[in-house]
This record gives C-alpha cells, sequence and structure tokens, in this order.
C-alpha cells in the first residue's frame, strides 16, 4: 500500500513508494527530466519526472507546471546528498502525477520585490521558504512559552479583549461603541489576570492585545500577542529569576527543534547557543550612567543626539540597542522611574519616585522583550496612583476589590511574541514576525 507521507519525515521512508500533496515551489526544465521541487507545508523535495517512466500525457502535465500549482505525485523515495530541499538529501522518482489546479501566472518570483509589494501580497508571501520558516519558529516559540507556564504550575485562564477601561496608557486605545457605551480593545489581559490569580495562586494568559500607538519602528505592532503571567506572593528578584529560566527554555527549544529552519534564514545560531542562566541585572540609573558615558566617548554629534537622555525619562529605541550591544546575553533593567511606568507598579520602599519594575533587553540591539513588576497591593496606594494618572476611580472598582478582600504582594510581566520572535530570528524588523501585520498604515490583507 502507498503511504502518505509528509515530507518533514521522507527520510523514513527511502527505497519506498509514497504519495505525497502539494504545491510547486519550482521547476526546472531538462527536457526528457523535469525536476519539480514540491512542498507540503511541512517541508520540500526535489521530484524528478523522467518522461521514459510516465504515462505520456502526465509528463506533458509535469513539462508545463507553473508555479504553486496543486499536485499529487506518486514515487519511490531515494537517498541523494546532491538532492535540494528541507530536509535535503532526498528525492522522488515519479511514477504518476495528477494535477490538482495549473496555477496563474504568480506574482511573486524569486526576484527582487519591494516590502510594501511583499506585504500587499502577505497572503501568499507567506508560502516562501524564507517566512516559512520564520512562523514555524514562531510556532515552536508559542509551544515553549506555554509548556514551560504549564510545567511550572501556572494555570492558563483567558481575560477579556473587550474591557471597560484602560489597562496602559490612555492615549493608546482602541475605542469602540459598546452597545451605546464606550468601550476598549484590550491592551493588556493584566489587570483580569490579577483576579485570576488570586483565585489560582499562579495563572497565564496568552493571547491578542492592541495598542493605539501611532509609531511606525522597526519594534512596533498595532496588534500583537502577549504572555502574561500573575503570581502572588512573589518579589521582583522571584521574577527575574521566572523570567531568565523562561528565556532559556525557549532559545533551547527552537535550537532543538528548528535548526533546518534557522539555518534557512542565516541565523547565527551561536548568538543563540550564549543564552544560558546568568543574565546581567542592572538599575535604571546605573543604565543611565552608561548611555551617559557611551555618549561622551563618541564624537559622532548624530549618535551624541541619539543617546541623550535626561535621568528621569523612559529609554527609546536608541537607548535600548545601545545598551543591549554592551551585553552578549539579555539584561534586566529595574527600578524605572515610576513617572514613566503604569499606575500599578509597586513603589520601591523609601523611594517612591522609583517603582518595582524590570525590563528584560534581549542582546543584539533588539531591545525590550519582557516588562513587568510588583503590582500594588495596597488598597489606598492603588487609589492615589489612580487619581495622580487622572483616571477614572470607578472603573476600577472591580480591581480595587482585589486590594479589599485577602490582599497580598504580586508580582507579573507581558512577553511580546513577536518581538521575541525577532530577536530569536535575527529579524530587522517585526513585520514578518505575525502571519498578517496590523501595522500604523496597514490592515490590507
Amino acid at each position: 500500500m502507498t503511504a502518505l507521507i509528509d515530507l518533514r519525515n521522507i527520510g523514513q521512508y527511502v527505497g519506498q513508494t509514497v504519495q505525497v500533496r502539494g504545491w510547486v515551489y519550482d521547476r526546472t526544465d531538462k527536457g526528457k527530466l523535469q525536476f519539480i521541487r514540491l512542498r507540503d507545508g511541512s517541508g520540500q523535495v526535489q521530484c524528478v519526472a523522467f518522461k521514459k517512466e510516465m504515462a505520456e500525457d502526465q509528463f506533458e502535465v509535469a513539462r508545463t507546471l507553473t508555479q504553486e500549482s496543486s499536485v499529487i505525485i506518486t514515487g519511490s523515495v531515494r537517498a541523494d546528498d546532491r538532492a535540494p530541499g528541507i530536509p535535503g538529501g532526498y528525492e522522488i522518482g515519479i511514477q504518476t502525477l495528477h494535477l490538482g489546479q495549473m496555477a496563474q501566472d504568480y506574482p511573486i518570483t524569486p526576484k527582487e520585490h519591494g516590502v510594501e509589494f511583499l506585504m500587499d501580497n502577505r497572503h501568499l508571501w507567506l508560502r516562501s521558504t524564507r517566512q516559512w520558516a520564520i512562523l514555524r519558529i514562531r510556532a515552536t516559540i508559542v509551544k515553549a512559552m506555554r509548556d514551560f507556564m504549564d510545567e511550572q504550575g501556572f494555570l492558563l485562564v483567558d481575560t477579556p479583549i473587550i474591557t471597560p477601561a484602560a489597562g496602559e496608557e490612555t492615549t493608546t486605545l482602541f475605542a469602540l461603541d459598546y452597545f451605546g457605551e464606550p468601550a476598549y480593545l484590550a491592551q493588556t489581559g493584566q489587570l483580569y489576570n490579577e483576579a485570576n490569580m488570586a483565585a489560582f495562586g499562579k495563572v497565564y494568559c496568552f493571547g491578542p492585545t492592541f495598542r493605539a500607538e501611532k509609531s511606525k519602528t522597526r519594534r512596533h505592532l498595532i496588534e500583537f500577542w502577549m504572555l502574561e503571567p500573575e503570581l502572588a506572593y512573589c518579589s521582583l528578584e522571584d521574577l527575574m529569576s521566572l523570567e531568565e529560566g523562561l528565556v532559556c527554555y525557549i532559545v533551547q527549544q527552537v535550537l532543538a527543534k528548528n535548526r533546518p529552519e534557522l539555518a534557512l534564514i542565516e541565523r547565527d545560531v551561536s548568538k543563540l547557543e550564549a543564552i544560558t542562566p546568568g543574565f546581567y541585572r542592572i538599575s535604571y540609573d546605573e543604565a543611565v550612567d552608561r548611555l551617559e558615558q557611551l555618549a561622551a566617548a563618541t564624537t559622532d554629534p548624530e549618535q551624541q543626539q541619539l543617546l541623550k537622555i535626561e535621568r528621569g525619562d523612559d529609554f527609546g529605541s536608541p537607548h535600548e540597542t545601545a545598551l543591549t550591544e554592551m551585553f552578549d546575553k539579555p539584561v534586566f533593567v529595574y527600578h524605572y522611574p515610576s513617572r514613566v511606568k503604569a499606575f500599578y507598579m509597586q513603589p520601591v520602599a523609601g523611594n517612591p519616585e522609583r517603582c518595582r519594575s524590570v525590563d528584560l533587553l534581549a542582546p543584539e540591539g533588539y531591545g525590550e522583550i519582557i516588562g513587568g513588576s510588583e503590582r500594588i497591593y495596597d488598597h489606598d496606594v492603588l487609589v492615589s496612583k489612580l487619581q495622580a494618572q487622572h483616571l477614572p476611580v470607578e472603573n476600577y472598582a472591580w480591581y480595587l476589590d482585589l486590594r479589599r478582600y485577602g490582599t497580598v504582594p504580586h508580582a507579573g510581566f507581558g512577553q511580546g511574541l513577536e518581538r521575541t520572535v525577532a530577536w530569536i530570528c535575527g529579524l530587522p524588523h517585526v513585520r514578518e514576525t505575525i502571519p498578517y501585520a496590523r501595522l500604523l498604515n496597514r490592515k490590507y490583507p
């Protein structure tokens, strides 16, 4: 009986007759020989059509196949070190070929295309080898995040996408008309996660979040996915240890499962192999000191301007990039100024101008991939923070209830999936890290 196989497993079928179903990635015409590069979603293989070994009408179809035509091929698997593919080293000698559809002229060809053209055709661009590899790595990262949380005893509890109030800055809210009342797309699941934490102790949510941020940097998306754990009786130091373990686990899983994909996107895996426990930890003030020293050491006026920062301001992309280039591993920056962070972050004891917050910056210039903090657990302190930021206290009545009924010290973080993918894949922009990017100037396709 002919086995229907996934190409990722082709090495298990050498010497056997198999059936594969997929699409033509490329075809090379050698007259009586046709070399068809076939992809099936799990991998690619070279299929060889030899005129003498096929029905005449089927060979004629093979000879005229266009890029992305759909086909079903039956043939024998043989090992050949020269054969291209994913995995390479195998080819299929075609016995029968059945055409599903002869594709029209495919708009994406091996020639160079502009980014806007490719983004306009994102629904087709996903089929290219590079995009295929990136999104397979993304899937590994998603599974690693969830597996790590599950193994650490966290419970997945979903949080709403439609919310009545801001979770972060009010200036980045997407407003909705909720049957005549105002509502918003969730910026974070964190506030609801704090309620879930009080029920289950250790929880996480993982889903899409939305920020109406008018930014065109290489690190920003309008719609992105976040992993957000929350846990009771947790200090900032405990939180950093958890983040370090999570990031190391993610990288280890990608290295274990996605070597072929990393090779396809030409990622320097030695950079990832260096991601082992022992991340650097510096305070916000030490980070500012380092930036000031770097600015003083350069004679480039443009670079000096990019590195310029007033103590008490938040870091921008140039600052994070410069900081991460100082280290060969991720670096924790902790105790940011309270005024540049969200209202719910616990003040540093004896220094309310600083908060018990931490950002984890990825190396190689990639900047923040995780932001977290201890949460304010005192009712009155939280009310004063809401009032100071001119947020309507009544909209947070349920959130304040958590501080009335069994409040405890607790902490949590949010890890941006797409920024993590960009760093691990070594990508220059986040637009390739998600199947359909939502950017300031793009919501199509």
